[in-house]
């Protein structure tokens, strides 16, 4: 590695949610630093498989189930629709 362009690789010390500390490589801070976590795969829903729940902020979610509800049905109903309109007529009467 070129000394010049590529930062300062050291040993920094890593406390996570529970109190638990490793000691790792890292560019952040300085040699020695401390690193305190917010949210690590411990205690983050994300990674610690926590209680799945959707939230509906606003009624978000049953607004659209409401509005698109029928939207299926009747798109099926406006292709066999169309699909009636657009054959041809035969003219059955013969002079």
């Amino acid at each position: 590695m070129k000394k010049t362009i590529h930062p300062d690789y050291h040993e920094i010390e890593v406390v996570m949610t529970d109190g638990t500390k490793f000691k790792t490589r890292s560019t952040w801070g300085k040699k020695g630093d401390v690193l305190n976590l917010d949210i690590d795969p411990k205690s983050h829903p994300a990674w610690s498989g926590g209680e799945k729940k959707l939230v509906d902020t606003q009624g978000q979610i049953s607004k659209f189930s409401k509005r698109f509800k029928n939207y299926r049905s009747k798109k099926i109903e406006k292709t066999e629709e169309n699909k009636t309109q657009n054959e041809p007529q035969i003219n059955k009467e013969k002079k």
